[in-house]
C-alpha cells in the first residue's frame, strides 16, 4: 500500500512544476539586450570592409531587432536597431534605395522611433537627411527635412553629417553664406575627429559653394 503524500510535499511538487512551466519565459536575452546587440551589429557592419561580413552583421542585427520588438514594441532602441540594419543592408551595394516598399518600411521604423523619442538624435538626423535628399515622389520634403536637421545640430554640436546635408540644401536654394557656415563647422568637426571621409566631403561642399576650405 502506497503511503499518502503529505500536503507539504504536494505543495513543493506543485511549486517545482510551476517553475518548469514558466522557465521558458525566463530563457534567453531581454528585449533591451537584443536591441543593444542589434545596434552594435549595425555599427560593426558599417566599419566592416568585407561585403559578406557586412551582410551577415546587418541580417543578424535586423533579426535581433525584430525579436526585441516582439518582446517590447515600445522599446526605442529596438525600432532604431531594425531601421539601422535594414537601411544599411539596402546600401551595401550603393547609396540608392530603389524599392519603394523597402523605403516605406524604413520610414515607418524611423517614425516609430521618433514617436517614442522625439529627440532621438540619430533618427532625427537620418529622417531629416532623407527628406532633404529624396525626390517629392518618394516623400521628400526639403523644408521639413531642414527643420529636423537644424534640431539635430542644436541637440548635438558635433553632428557633422547633418551640417553637410544642411550646407548642400543651402546651396540648392542659393543661400551661400549660411551653407558655408555649416560646411566650415562640419570640416572642423571632421578634422578634430579624424574622419577623413567627412573632411573630403565638407571640402567638396565648400568648393561647390565657392568658398576656400
Amino acid at each position: 500500500m502506497t503511503a499518502p503524500v503529505s500536503s507539504s510535499v504536494r505543495g513543493a511538487l506543485a511549486a517545482l512544476l510551476l517553475c518548469f512551466a514558466v522557465a521558458p519565459a525566463w530563457a534567453g536575452p531581454s528585449a533591451e539586450e537584443l536591441a543593444k546587440q542589434s545596434i552594435a551589429d549595425c555599427l560593426a557592419g558599417q566599419k566592416t570592409k568585407d561585403r559578406a561580413g557586412k551582410v551577415a552583421l546587418f541580417t543578424r542585427g535586423q533579426e535581433l531587432a525584430e525579436k526585441a520588438i516582439a518582446l517590447d514594441d515600445g522599446l526605442v532602441d529596438a525600432h532604431y536597431g531594425r531601421f539601422c540594419n535594414l537601411g544599411e543592408s539596402l546600401r551595401v551595394d550603393g547609396e540608392k534605395i530603389t524599392s519603394v516598399f523597402k523605403l516605406k518600411d524604413l520610414m515607418r521604423e524611423l517614425d516609430r522611433t521618433l514617436a517614442l523619442d522625439p529627440n532621438h538624435v540619430e533618427a532625427l538626423a537620418t529622417k531629416g537627411a532623407l527628406l532633404v535628399q529624396l525626390p517629392r515622389l518618394f516623400g521628400g520634403d526639403v523644408p521639413k527635412g531642414e527643420q529636423m536637421l537644424k534640431k539635430v545640430v542644436h541637440l548635438d554640436d558635433n553632428a557633422v553629417n547633418s551640417r553637410i546635408v544642411l550646407a548642400k540644401a543651402c546651396k540648392w536654394r542659393g543661400d551661400t553664406e549660411e551653407g558655408v557656415a555649416y560646411a566650415q563647422r562640419a570640416l572642423q568637426i571632421a578634422k578634430d575627429e579624424g574622419r577623413t571621409d567627412k573632411v573630403a566631403e565638407a571640402q567638396a561642399v565648400l568648393a561647390d559653394l565657392g568658398a576656400k576650405p
